[in-house]
């Protein structure tokens, strides 16, 4: 199974790459990191240095990168936007999340 991103998600996407003014050497890294209030944390942010065991996908045109190790926690997700009233925020849409946060940003596997 591969990550994937929503029609939604990756409109957002490169509208903050082309708000930030980011070339197209600027990939979309997912991660997850120990914390937060479920024992594990998502990642989302941009990025230019490629590790050694990253995976890289390439979804609707953009390039995403995710770490072997967060990959394993991340494969068969689908990373959403939500906009609700007059916010919004990526959300992670993850099957092997056994449990997460009320906020979202974090989940047990």
């Amino acid at each position: 199974m591969a990550l994937t991103l929503s029609e939604v998600a990756a409109k957002q996407v490169r509208a903050l790459k082309a708000a930030q003014n980011l070339g197209d050497d600027v990939f979309l890294r997912m991660g997850v990191k120990g914390g937060g209030c479920s024992g594990l944390s998502y990642m989302l942010e941009f990025d230019t240095e490629l590790g050694p065991h990253d995976k890289q996908f390439e979804i609707d045109g953009i390039k995403v990168v995710c770490d072997a190790k967060s990959y394993l926690y991340l494969t068969g997700t689908t990373l959403d936007y939500v906009q609700q009233g007059l916010t919004g925020g990526f959300t992670f849409v993850n099957p092997q999340a056994k449990s997460s946060c009320g906020c979202g940003t974090s989940f047990s596997a």
